[in-house]
């Protein structure tokens, strides 16, 4: 699910302090209820750092969230991110990183590499404290790691997703081109919407 964000806050990341503030604001969004739950979200960023969107990948239970690679990765592909922060909730109050959280993030580092997706770094937040893997040296740990080598079935399955993801994206791009001409030609909406596939409301916000 994107997480809509205001302009203010799609900014140039300069370090984990920024992405804090930010998923702060998105955590403290939810109701107490939901806070209660593990969020688990990805925030893409370009090549030069800036924000180009956060979504939310899970909602889990109190304790733990899971997730896959494609759900980690698709929308990172989908809006040309090149690099990817983690970010999850503990409920708890702890900020503590678990033994689980770092073999995640070295799963989810190793796939980054192989479909050109630089992991950057993972934060364990909450409502008022954070903890940063880079600023802890935990990444830089992880890139030397060899738990995680991907390879064999798993490797084409990702390098077949990545395909897919990227011609999924070009058939929206092409699709989103014919309906910006047929609209400066005035074709009504739903005869867009027949032609293209797309729907009204994001031919309406064309």
């Amino acid at each position: 699910m994107n997480v809509r964000l205001t302009k203010e806050q799609k900014i140039k990341v300069l370090n984990s302090a920024d992405i804090y503030a930010i998923m702060q604001q998105v955590l403290l969004r939810e109701n107490k209820i939901r806070r209660n739950q593990e969020h688990f979200w990805v925030v893409g960023l370009n090549h030069n750092n800036k924000i180009l969107f956060v979504e939310l990948i899970r909602l889990g239970a109190s304790n733990r969230v899971n997730a896959d690679p494609p759900d980690v990765f698709r929308m990172a592909i989908y809006k040309l991110a090149s690099k990817l922060i983690l970010v999850h909730n503990h409920p708890s109050g702890t900020h503590e990183v678990t033994d689980a959280d770092i073999t995640f993030t070295d799963h989810m580092l190793k796939v980054g590499k192989l479909i050109k997706v630089e992991v950057l770094d993972h934060l364990v937040i909450t409502e008022t404290h954070y903890t940063s893997f880079a600023d802890q040296g935990v990444m830089d740990e992880l890139q030397k790691s060899g738990l995680f080598e991907i390879m064999g079935p798993e490797k084409q399955e990702l390098e077949q997703f990545k395909i897919e993801t990227e011609k999924k994206r070009a058939e929206k791009e092409k699709a989103l081109d014919i309906a910006k001409k047929l609209k400066a030609q005035g074709v009504d909406d739903e005869i867009i919407k027949k032609a293209t596939g797309l729907s009204l409301k994001v031919i309406g916000e064309i």
